[in-house]
């Protein structure tokens, strides 16, 4: 693999390897992806083609371990990419059946384009070049295409070129839910002709109709075929030396979720009959990107610019300003895979931050999907008999908690329980997302309306969670999962859950602060509104402010406690295991095939207090602290970093990313290898296979979000810009901009100790910007260069 920040490039074919590069070549634009797969490959062990319209779910019931298990999926939707080509009535060529002379994959990055060329020996002093150009249309979230080039060598030759649709795809794409239940579309039918072919078909529960429409032309006559399942179109090009023949497919995707249609069938063989060629696609294509590229400006010299650059290009794919148009959530592994069944998860906490200050109009249909799931969210508090709010863990479609009860172990091949919906801080993540978003974009109408009303409902569940303990004298959360999930209960516990989880407790002492603020903050005639749909009282907001200074943080050898009793724990011998074991990232699987428990002992598979630093600047810790009764200096601070870095390994492509934004500042002599893994988490399939089930979407942002955020001290709070710059040795020079309170394209530059300001022209009002040391107010036009403190 070879890396510039315009291109992505894979060399040679490598079977071993093609899982992990079909999730990075993906393709998309935020209303549907397909992974990179080569075209005239079928889904099999080597490879994966999955196509994946965002928010496009289903929901099967499986038999597991006895038990009757339902989960609901993201759809593997029906493949357009197959086109397959053979000489006389030989096998259909493939990299697996014939001989690869040279292979070639480049993801275009500028221009959103995969590129692929091999050169099959055909024998006989014969050879053949295939060149494709894909493309998933940036400007018209329907379309796509593929111009696919053939050139022969050492003489002529009559070549069968095969283009399909096929119905015929399940979701298996991750191999440990290949014993549950996969296949999700069913009235597949498929028609083709001489000029289209079409195919349609829905999904089994959900409902959802899909039609896809393809136009198929060539150097050559174009016929139809009849066959079950797939609707096929095929030529025969006749090759001569030095002449390449041309097949162009372009195809649309319309679904039954879409707005302004009647029938998604009819509107896809509509849409790709009015369709321009594949030359004037892809110069649309290009404009658009080349204006999601201006809007994300982003130049960070050397190789971490580069997987930046990447990893910038998949969040686009996955959240682009097509999404702003629908009902979907941030899915944790993308548009790009199987992995995770397509799920919400608390990710969006990576994601959002970056998104605020490019594309705030996708952050607020991200935290519109929210809000339609507000009534079920307070439906699940109810269920446990709490008042307010209760966020999912995981959600899909309807916004009811998709945890699977049941996970598997692939090391010792057992089904477990899985008590994750115990991680109910989720709820934490939308209010803090909710405040980001405003925060940034200045937009009172949505904080004092939706965002009121979802802060309101996730404070009054802490509040009514919260228990009062005579002994502590102090209110207490019990009975939850941090984000370490390591942790799930205490050791020989009979019921699951964790009493005062210092995240848990600590974020949710500042929903209760925040939310209360806002409600007070209200213009009279709507916080009216509020009280009345909501019961709200003088009472229960003095309640917000009692629990949120009272909550009990605890603590153990002079460092923030994880939870209340994580000091009782067994130390592990670290050393002991990694002699043993290649890789213990994934302890938990580890431990539980020796028939121990990671329950037993001081060891994390990520961040977990640690995450408070991730989410607050120092000074706002501090304070949060405070309000808390506690003092959080430098030195507990300190020692708790040191702590929980000794005794975490790194089990989530998002423990890298906290832990060197962290220590960019705690200790920067230790931060650039944890920015190194977070950097390279999917490029390298650190995790051992994961990515391959699609990119970890949450990471990527959150790599973005630390060269933007993190290193540069940047918030967006009280009306301003705060910057507080802690540059590493190793990325301390480079330029992005930002989109704030409808300034476009404020750009921010670290050079060498030196940060320069310059605000774009426009009749918007100044902007201030506060350093530790100074404040400096910028009028649009103005550039500003400073020194910073060494």
């Amino acid at each position: 693999m070879t890396a510039s920040p315009g291109t992505w490039v894979y060399d040679r074919y490598d079977p071993a390897e093609e899982r992990l590069r079909e999730s990075l070549c993906t393709l998309g634009n935020g209303y549907f992806a397909t992974r990179g797969a080569l075209p005239e490959c079928a889904a099999d062990d080597v490879h994966y083609p999955g196509t994946y319209a965002a928010g496009c779910y289903n929901r099967l019931t499986s038999a597991v371990a006895g038990r009757r298990v339902e989960n609901e999926d993201m759809v593997n939707l029906p493949n357009w990419l197959p086109l397959r080509c053979r000489t006389g009535d030989g096998p259909w060529l493939t990299p697996d059946t014939a001989e690869v002379l040279d292979h070639r994959q480049t993801v275009h990055l500028e221009t959103g384009v995969l590129e692929r060329r091999t050169r099959y020996g055909l024998g006989d002093g014969l050879a053949l070049t295939v060149r494709q150009l894909r493309l998933v249309h940036m400007a018209d979230p329907h379309l796509a295409a593929l111009r696919t080039e053939f050139t022969v060598e050492g003489g002529a030759l009559d070549l069968e070129v095969e283009a399909a649709l096929d119905g015929r795809v399940t979701n298996s794409g991750v191999p440990r839910y290949r014993d549950l239940a996969g296949r999700h579309l069913t009235h597949v039918h498929t028609c083709a002709d001489d000029g289209m072919s079409w195919l349609r078909c829905r999904t089994r529960t959900s409902d959802i109709r899909v039609g896809i429409a393809a136009r198929t032309t060539a150097d050559a006559p174009v016929t139809g075929v009849r066959e079950s399942l797939r609707a096929v179109q095929r030529t025969t090009l006749r090759l001569e030396p030095g002449r390449t023949a041309t097949v162009d497919k372009i195809v649309a995707l319309h679904t039954s979720r879409d707005p302004a249609i009647s029938d998604p069938l009819q509107a896809a063989v509509d849409r790709v009959a009015a369709a321009p060629g594949f030359e004037e696609l892809l110069a649309g294509h290009r404009t658009a990107w080349g204006q999601l590229w201006r809007r994300a400006e982003l130049d960070v010299p050397g190789e971490a610019g580069a997987i930046l650059r990447l990893h910038l290009f998949h969040v686009l794919q996955t959240l682009s300003p097509h999404t702003a148009e629908l009902d979907v959530g941030v899915p944790a592994r993308g548009l790009h895979g199987e992995a995770y069944r397509g799920h919400v998860f608390w990710d969006e906490l990576f994601v959002l931050p970056y998104l605020n200050l490019h594309f705030p109009e996708v952050s607020r249909a991200l935290l519109h999907y929210r809000h339609r799931r507000l009534e079920r969210a307070r439906a699940a508090a109810r269920a446990i008999g709490r008042r307010g709010a209760l966020y999912p863990w995981q959600s899909g479609s309807d916004g009811r908690e998709e945890t699977q009860r049941l996970h598997l172990n692939p090391r010792s091949g057992r089904w477990l329980p899985d008590h994750s919906h115990l991680q109910r801080h989720v709820g934490s993540a939308v209010a803090y997302n909710v405040w980001q978003y405003c925060e940034a974009s200045g937009d009172a109408e949505f904080l004092h309306t939706k965002g009121a009303e979802m802060l309101l409902q996730i404070a009054r569940f802490w509040a009514d969670s919260a228990t009062w303990d005579t002994g502590l004298e102090r209110h207490r959360i019990r009975g939850v999962m941090g984000p370490d999930e390591y942790h799930e209960a205490y050791p020989g516990a009979e019921h699951a859950g964790l009493d005062d989880n210092a995240y848990t407790n600590v974020t949710a002492a500042w929903v209760l602060a925040r939310a209360r603020e806002v409600v007070r903050s209200l213009p009279e005639p709507r916080r009216r509104e509020l009280v009345e749909r909501t019961g709200l009282d003088a009472g229960e907001l003095d309640r917000w402010d009692e629990v949120s200074r009272t909550l009990h943080i605890p603590f153990h050898e002079g460092v923030v406690s994880q939870f209340e009793g994580y000091g009782d724990l067994a130390e592990l011998d670290w050393d002991r295991y990694r002699a043993r074991y290649d890789d213990i990232r994934r302890l938990d699987r580890v431990l539980e095939a020796e028939g121990d428990s990671t329950d037993n002992y001081r060891a994390s598979k990520q961040a977990d207090v640690l995450m408070l630093g991730h989410l607050f600047s120092p000074a706002e810790l501090r304070s949060l602290f405070e309000r808390l009764g506690h003092r959080l200096d430098d030195d507990t601070w300190r020692r708790t970093v040191d702590h929980y870095l000794a005794r975490t390994s790194h089990g989530s492509t998002l423990s890298g990313l906290v832990h060197g934004r962290i220590l960019a500042r705690a200790r920067r002599a230790e931060a650039w290898a944890y920015c190194q893994e977070a950097l390279k988490g999917d490029v390298a399939d650190l995790q051992g296979g994961t990515t391959g089930e699609g990119i970890h979407l949450g990471a990527m942002a959150g790599t973005l979000d630390l060269v933007q955020r993190g290193l540069t001290g940047l918030e967006t709070r009280a009306g301003a810009l705060w910057l507080d710059p802690v540059p590493l040795p190793e990325l301390s020079s480079y330029t992005f901009s930002i989109r704030y309170q409808g300034h476009w394209g404020v750009r921010i530059r670290l050079e060498h100790g030196r940060l320069e300001i310059a605000v774009p022209p426009s009749d918007l009002s100044a902007i201030d910007v506060r350093l530790p040391d100074r404040t400096v107010r910028l009028r649009p036009g103005d550039t500003c260069r400073l020194a910073l403190p060494g």
